[in-house]
């Protein structure tokens, strides 16, 4: 009876416990805390970015060899680190007519200075010195091409090289795509830490149907502390150092630099003919209806200090 009594009492103690705690609850405050990225003294909303303007395009409303105001080439056929087969002019295979650029890839001997031949020909388009951007959103529209052995790239490099050679000051490959895996669009940074020679290189993918056939609008989001890669303006890839280390160093992100755009399609190499080349394989087509650069200048006033 004692036991049935004492139960009762703390039954009715714990009942007036609550009731007196449902009194002194506070209201849940619902609006979601705004969300800083704070990095060695300073601080911003990435979503509350909303001053974003026009710094750079080309539109392509012109006819005849790309705007040279703009567009720079890259020229040489040592294989670019890549064991590529292609010879990059800077004459013949880049073109602009009724609003597009056309860089196309050829197969034809083409001699060299170096009394080489080489089979392929194409071109490597860069607005190193023309066009360079720290932090921003870069966004091409693009056709791609197919065949077998073909590797377009819509990427970005540094321009001062900073803190060294490949991979130490970067790499940002907004899209790249090899003709063996149709219709995968890759989006990868390299970097001291992070790049494919170590096998360590962060990237993300999407398939995209229709890449070969229609334009899709390739781009990214570039933070002082991370990027966010799109197609036609869904994110599919973010980078962010933060998650893989507690402290990042210029080894992990070294992408506080000005970096510029570069266009082309390599032929072969590494990665391209890593299943082979299609032996019927002609000619491939990398077409561009149009290159944005926008920068936002609350993120182009912030200041960092990276430690080496």
């Amino acid at each position: 009876m004692k036991k049935i009594i004492i139960l009762l009492v703390l039954s009715i103690f714990n009942l007036a416990l609550i009731a007196c705690d449902n009194k002194t609850v506070e209201p849940i405050d619902e609006t979601p805390p705004i969300v800083y990225s704070k990095i060695y003294g300073y601080e911003y909303d990435k979503d509350a970015i909303n001053d974003y303007a026009l710094v750079w395009s080309d539109e392509f409303d012109y006819e005849g060899l790309p705007d040279s105001t703009k567009w720079g080439y890259d020229t040489g056929g040592h294989g670019w680190g890549n064991n590529e087969l292609q010879y990059y002019t800077n004459d013949q295979n880049a073109t602009v007519s009724d609003g597009i650029l056309t860089i196309e890839a050829r197969k034809e001997a083409y001699p060299t200075v170096e009394n080489k031949t080489h089979d392929w020909t194409s071109a490597r388009l860069v607005t190193r010195n023309k066009g360079d951007w720290k932090w921003g959103r870069i966004e091409v529209k693009a056709k791609l091409p197919t065949g077998k052995g073909t590797w377009p790239a819509i990427w970005m490099l540094p321009t001062d090289w900073s803190y060294g050679s490949w991979p130490n000051s970067g790499e940002i490959d907004i899209m790249e795509h090899v003709g063996f895996d149709q219709n995968k669009i890759h989006a990868s940074i390299h970097t001291q830490s992070y790049n494919h020679k170590k096998g360590t290189q962060k990237s993300g993918q999407k398939i995209i149907d229709t890449a070969s056939s229609e334009f899709h609008v390739y781009s990214v989001e570039w933070f002082p502390d991370q990027m966010i890669f799109s197609i036609d303006g869904v994110p599919y890839f973010t980078f962010n150092p933060f998650k893989f280390v507690a402290q990042p160093k210029n080894t992990h992100w070294p992408f506080d630099r000005k970096f510029h755009l570069l266009l082309n399609i390599a032929i072969g190499g590494d990665w391209g003919a890593a299943q082979g080349m299609d032996p019927n394989l002609t000619n491939a087509k990398l077409e561009i209806d149009y290159v944005r650069v926008y920068q936002s200048p609350t993120i182009q006033t912030l200041t960092r200090n990276i430690p080496s």
